[in-house]
């Protein structure tokens, strides 16, 4: 899965630095991320720009992460424009999924995540005063009433529902993403996550679950997420009610029948091709 970076190491630990010339820096605008030019296209490093806007750009960033001994920042795009950059280029951020290899599609996924904290937290919710950054830990404080917001990370559950050796797939409704998905949702106040399993899969296939069983967990930085997976058996009857707001198709599949378009980024992807080759009580029996 995309976190799965060995033999590399992410450190996330909240500390303040500045930017070596040979720091790489995440520079994101309107939906789209700064990466070099070529046929690899990858994180820029501060040593890639010309002298002046070279020392722009340090001079408005903030430390994210490192990953091994290789720092990474954020430049702020409210204080300076990507302007005389040769070799360097805005792309849609689509393309994170694309990037290669999986330690470099990781650092700016994360770092895309920590991007819309920072920018969505501009001013309190309390007060309406403009928030700061924290020299003490990874927060944004108010500077009258002192209200702290930390990271959006949401819970969120991913079903695998089995039944007669076939697994109930599905499609997004409205979305540019076309593959097969398993149910997902994010979990409400009050609930359990197995609770939230139950509420998803009624909501959105009509169906009822019965042998919920966790498998694993996931940082999703593309949706601010924690992921959570379950397999789970049908109970009752497999007659679909789908929820045409939320899904395009809900289909039972057999292995055999399963595409073999995909990739081995998310927890979503492993579940289904872990039941398309037949290793699911594998994973069972090595959690006993």
């Amino acid at each position: 899965m995309i976190q799965d970076i060995f033999p590399h190491v992410f450190h996330n630990e909240f500390e303040v630095k500045s930017p070596a010339e040979d720091s790489c820096f995440f520079y994101f605008s309107e939906g789209s991320i700064c990466l070099t030019e070529g046929k690899s296209n990858t994180i820029p490093r501060f040593s890639a720009l010309e002298d002046e806007v070279r020392n722009r750009f340090m001079s408005h960033c903030d430390y994210l992460f490192s990953i091994d001994q290789m720092d990474f920042f954020l430049v702020d795009e409210t204080s300076v424009s990507l302007t005389d950059t040769p070799g360097i280029s805005l792309f849609k951020s689509s393309i994170l999924r694309e990037l290669t290899p999986m330690w470099v599609s990781f650092s700016a996924v994360c770092a895309s995540q920590l991007h819309r904290f920072y920018s969505s937290n501009r001013y309190c919710g309390c007060c309406g005063s403009e928030m700061i950054k924290s020299k003490k830990e990874r927060s944004m404080v108010c500077s009258s009433c002192g209200n702290t917001v930390y990271p959006k990370i949401a819970p969120a559950v991913i079903v695998g529902i089995i039944h007669d050796g076939k697994l109930l797939l599905t499609k997004y409704a409205g979305r540019e993403y076309t593959r097969y998905a398993l149910l997902a949702g994010y979990t409400e106040f009050g609930e359990t996550l197995e609770d939230t399993v139950n509420r998803e899969v009624m909501e959105e296939v009509g169906l009822r679950v019965k042998n919920i069983r966790y498998y694993k967990n996931q940082p999703w930085g593309f949706s601010d997420s924690i992921l959570m997976g379950y397999w789970a058996e049908l109970d009752g009857s497999p007659q679909v009610t789908l929820d045409e707001t939320e899904l395009s198709t809900a289909v039972w599949m057999a292995p055999e029948d399963i595409p073999d378009d995909f990739t081995n980024i998310s927890l979503t992807h492993e579940m289904i091709l872990l039941f398309k080759n037949g290793k699911i009580n594998e994973t069972q029996e090595e959690k006993a």
